[in-house]
């Protein structure tokens, strides 16, 4: 099933029930008033959401048309935020990029970070941009919402307690991280509000697209109205989700509505190489920090610059037949 949080003027937002081809949603707010509610009474609520979803698609329900510039993040704010780096790729070039080297340790147990969680942006939200040297980077990604999870809990175990998949724009200031993580307590200031796809979906609305708990398509960013990324999340992924969600809780449980993301999505070229960009006949890249990189390796100079003031991005993700999963994050930097 499809489910979405619609503006109401409230924190949370409403729950709603949105049809498989993101045309039409009915209120649930009968069954759970909004997406926590639900998630703090899943195994209750699921199956009447599942149900009402069954409604929509037959057109058995009166509903209304969904309109993904209404939708908030499906949680719009969430107890808990913390985001992964399943994607070596990725690590490696940014790493690269401001000297660093990658632990060797991260090749079996994952990096994370614990996000601000107390408000995302809407998926159509500016992203507000306080000066332009903090070097604004977006950030495609993928991200799971779980149940409760017990502390302790194996990879094979996390699976189940996966409920439902979004995507993500993790918004980045690259100019802001090394010293922040040079003071040794990791990301804050440089780490800003992110926005999640406007639709959450289960695992099994993915069909055989979702196999290992990783999704096997290609995740979809542009860039100022051009195809800048088209890397495949399920290819090149050291950690899956489940992983993550297994690291996140070897020291403590996991409450209901947690968000666990996957870290940038990042694909090799065919030779192990760091890849070409779309313009090149490439998968490209789904943030700027990684062509940056690119351009420092092959020129001595980084020549594409991090969003400005009236910089546009779009991420996206469609399933073998074309059609849109998630709905689409739209954003544009604004001055703040």
């Amino acid at each position: 099933m499809k489910l979405a949080s619609f503006n109401d003027g409230s924190r949370d937002g409403k729950l709603v029930v949105v049809s498989k081809d993101l045309t039409r949603c009915c209120a649930a707010g009968y069954i759970a008033p909004t997406l926590q509610h639900a998630l703090d009474n899943w195994e209750r609520v699921a199956p009447r959401l599942a149900a009402l979803y069954t409604d929509v698609e037959h057109q058995a329900v009166p509903c209304e048309r969904f309109h993904e510039r209404e939708a908030l993040s499906p949680l719009p704010r969430a107890y808990q935020w913390a985001d992964g780096s399943a994607y070596i790729n990725h690590v490696e070039l940014v790493r690269k990029a401001r000297g660093a080297e990658v632990p060797e340790s991260f090749y079996h147990d994952p990096l994370m970070y614990q996000g601000g969680s107390d408000g995302f942006l809407a998926p159509r939200q500016d992203i507000p941009l306080g000066d332009a040297a903090w070097g604004c980077d977006m950030e495609g990604e993928i991200a799971c919402i779980t149940d409760d999870v017990p502390m302790g809990v194996s990879s094979e175990d996390a699976a189940g307690h996966i409920k439902l998949l979004m995507l993500v724009n993790d918004v980045s200031l690259r100019g802001l991280i090394p010293g922040e993580l040079a003071k040794g307590f990791g990301f804050f200031q440089s780490k800003p509000a992110s926005a999640f796809s406007p639709v959450a979906v289960t695992p099994d609305e993915l069909g055989d697209a979702w196999r290992g708990n990783v999704i096997h398509l290609p995740l979809m960013v542009d860039y100022n109205g051009q195809p800048f990324g088209r890397a495949n999340a399920g290819v090149d992924a050291t950690f899956s989700l489940a992983d993550l969600v297994a690291h996140a809780a070897r020291t403590r449980s996991l409450g209901a509505g947690t968000i666990i993301g996957s870290g940038t999505v990042s694909n090799q070229g065919p030779n192990g190489d760091p890849g070409k960009s779309v313009s090149e006949g490439g998968l490209g890249y789904s943030c700027i920090a990684e062509i940056r990189m690119i351009e420092q390796i092959a020129s001595g100079e980084a020549r594409t610059r991090f969003m400005q003031p009236g910089d546009t991005v779009r991420v996206e993700m469609r399933d073998k037949d074309g059609h849109s999963i998630f709905g689409a994050i739209e954003q544009t930097v604004v001055a703040a």
